[in-house]
């Protein structure tokens, strides 16, 4: 896996969370225990910090990033889909983005929001708790479809898939 200081700035991947062979970690990024982080993820920490928190996982072809004026957090318990941009946002205890979405400087996503696939949260967005965003530019409702239920059998299955990846994924290629 590529993980790289900065500078001072060192990522912090605590031993039971799981990182990919082909994810890169850079700079000041937190990992929490349980956390998982898949191939072809960039997670940058050089002007500010990014933050997963226990059980939350940012799957394949995401880019994470911050600013000096705002972190990257993602809470607990929260799932990051396929392809998502996320730069300087906060992200809640139990919510899902998903695929392909992209989510801009300074928005916020409560506990238990979600992000469509697809949609674009522009600078200093606001998805209340419970509530979906979706759309381009993003419009947000109450979410009736896709409840906390399902949001934690995606993260369970993120947590459980991280076991199996950590004991039994190997590389053929001869190239490590």
């Amino acid at each position: 896996m590529a993980i790289y200081a900065l500078g001072d700035l060192e990522p912090s991947i605590h031993p039971d969370a799981y990182v990919h062979p082909d994810a890169t970690v850079i700079g000041d990024v937190r990992i929490a225990a349980h956390a998982s982080v898949w191939p072809q993820t960039v997670l940058r920490g050089d002007h500010g910090y990014i933050e997963l928190g226990e059980r939350s996982n940012i799957q394949d072809g995401c880019v994470v990033h911050c600013t000096q004026r705002h972190p990257t957090i993602l809470g607990p318990s929260s799932a990051v889909g396929h392809s998502v941009h996320i730069e300087g946002a906060t992200i809640g205890t139990g919510c899902l983005i998903a695929s392909g979405s992209v989510v801009l400087n300074g928005s916020v996503i409560e506990d238990g929001g979600m992000v469509g696939a697809g949609a674009v949260l522009s600078y200093e967005a606001h998805v209340p708790a419970g509530h979906i965003a979706l759309g381009v530019p993003a419009k947000t409702r109450p979410n009736t479809s896709f409840g906390p239920d399902m949001i934690k059998t995606v993260v369970d299955g993120y947590v459980e898939r991280a076991v199996r990846f950590r004991t039994d994924l190997r590389r053929l290629d001869g190239q490590g």
